[in-house]
């Protein structure tokens, strides 16, 4: 069964292989700045377990800005106590248990937490293969992103709360 609970820095070797085998190098977060992000963002970075074991985890501040920037990989921004958008700049599913309903899971959490803070949104940005998954969560693809992060395209994806 899995549990979803608040990362802590035990985590970050756990979180950093998970981050590693679903994003490539260029795409991927490094261990400094997963570091940062849990220190900075523990109440929205969230982790599944099954068992003792991560299996995935999402992770964002909520700021005023509606959408993601290439700043936010480089430089964690501080999370908002309430209102604003709640952003995503990660979420990862170990190899071995995608399409076992653990990322939909995370996001279901994610917005738990939104929810109880007075979010306005829950915004990323995604690569097109990952889409449909994000639609089927519930999530509005509104347009291309303007990120130029791992010189891919990226698209952003927001659901209202």
């Amino acid at each position: 069964m899995i549990k979803v609970t608040n990362v802590t820095m035990a985590d970050l070797p756990a979180v950093v292989a998970i981050e590693r085998a679903g994003f490539s190098p260029a795409e991927a977060g490094t261990p400094a700045a997963f570091r940062d992000r849990i220190a900075k963002l523990g109440d929205t970075f969230l982790v599944a377990k099954d068992g003792s074991r991560i299996v995935g985890f999402i992770v964002g501040p909520a700021t005023g800005d509606e959408f993601v920037t290439d700043e936010m990989y480089e430089r964690t921004p501080s999370s908002l106590p309430s209102g604003g958008h709640q952003l995503v700049l990660s979420i990862a599913v170990a190899p071995e248990c995608r399409g076992q309903g653990v990322g939909s899971q995370l996001l279901a959490a994610l917005e738990k937490v939104a929810r109880a803070r007075q979010r306005t949104t829950i915004s990323l940005d995604s690569l097109a293969r990952n889409v449909p998954f994000y639609l089927a969560n519930g999530f509005e693809q509104v347009g291309v992103s303007d990120s130029s992060h791992a010189e891919e395209t990226w698209y952003h994806l927001v659901k209202k709360l």
